[in-house]
């Protein structure tokens, strides 16, 4: 009687075990960031970092990045990433001027969404002052994305589905 009711104690315990749900799930939201920026010539305006990130399969996420960087340069990347350990890991053969395929890694990182590409392989992403090497967004900015109908009617995303479909990110 008492190996019985040790198993089920254990059996209990075990299923009240927080399980983890990998990183399309835990990643899932949006994630912004707004902060003081200029032009060369003085003007100020206000810059904005956006991540978004969407489950498209159990170990696959749509991802969409924009990064603003100093004097109007910006970062702009977006396609299916697929799970890789405890990250999103979004990797595009064909990338603009570099001979490197683009490497985005994307995940939780203290209390930051840390985002890199190693040696700056998706740099033919970004203007002349971006990057998308040791990006680091606020946790705590995350939220739902309130327009999931509209993102996913867009083009980038019918684009980066139907590229994930045939392979050929």
């Amino acid at each position: 009687m008492s190996r019985a009711l040790l198993l089920c104690c254990l059996l209990l315990v075990g299923a009240a075990a927080p399980v983890s749900d990998g990183p399309v799930k835990s990643l899932a939201g949006r994630y912004y960031k707004q902060f003081p920026d200029g032009l060369v010539t003085g003007e100020k305006y206000t810059g904005e970092d956006i991540v978004e990130i969407v489950p498209v399969g159990r170990d696959a996420a749509y991802v969409r990045i924009h990064l603003d960087y100093y004097n109007g340069h910006q970062c702009g990347i977006y396609g299916v990433a697929r799970t890789e350990g405890d990250a999103l890991v979004y990797r595009a053969r064909k990338t603009p001027y570099e001979d490197q395929p683009c490497v985005l890694t994307v995940r939780k990182s203290g209390q930051s969404l840390s985002i890199d590409d190693g040696n700056s392989t998706c740099s033919g992403y970004c203007g002349a002052r971006g990057t998308l090497s040791n990006v680091e967004v606020p946790w705590s900015s995350k939220r739902p994305i309130r327009y999931l109908a509209r993102l996913k009617h867009s083009p980038r995303y019918r684009q980066a589905l139907a590229a994930w479909d045939k392979g050929s990110h």
